[in-house]
């Protein structure tokens, strides 16, 4: 089921705050999918459609999908499933590097996951422009 990113609803917009592991794709540079467990946290305010966030280790495969897509970034998607609900994000990757980005991020995940994780100088984030959402909430 399509989901208005301008409007997405407060059920679907409650159950990404809720604690629930996701999985993220992303294309490896061959073309096939490198789909992998994460943290995931929503805005949905942030951007033009919102912004998803994944903290990763900048030397996680990944991180080098998405690098090797170019600046343009990489198309990936992010989903959740509890039971029958289920809601799925997609939209561009990019990878940010600045330390107020970073931070940021880690807040975010701290706060829908209830607990800091341990500092990592090699760590990163995976903003995600959303693009298209779907679920049932």
């Amino acid at each position: 089921m399509a989901i208005d990113l301008r409007a997405p609803g407060d059920a679907y917009v409650a159950f990404w705050r809720e604690y629930h592991m996701s999985t993220l794709t992303t294309p490896r540079p061959d073309g096939t999918p490198h789909v992998v467990a994460v943290g995931v946290t929503y805005d949905p305010e942030g951007g033009a459609k919102g912004i998803a966030r994944v903290i990763a280790n900048r030397h996680s495969r990944k991180v080098a999908n998405v690098l090797a897509a170019g600046p343009a970034g990489a198309r990936v998607a992010v989903c959740q499933v509890d039971k029958g609900r289920w809601a799925t994000l997609e939209g561009v990757a990019r990878v940010r590097t600045e330390p107020e980005a970073v931070a940021d991020a880690v807040a975010r995940y701290a706060e829908r996951y209830g607990r800091t994780p341990a500092p990592n100088p090699d760590r990163v984030v995976l903003e995600i422009a959303l693009t298209r959402a779907m679920g049932r909430a």
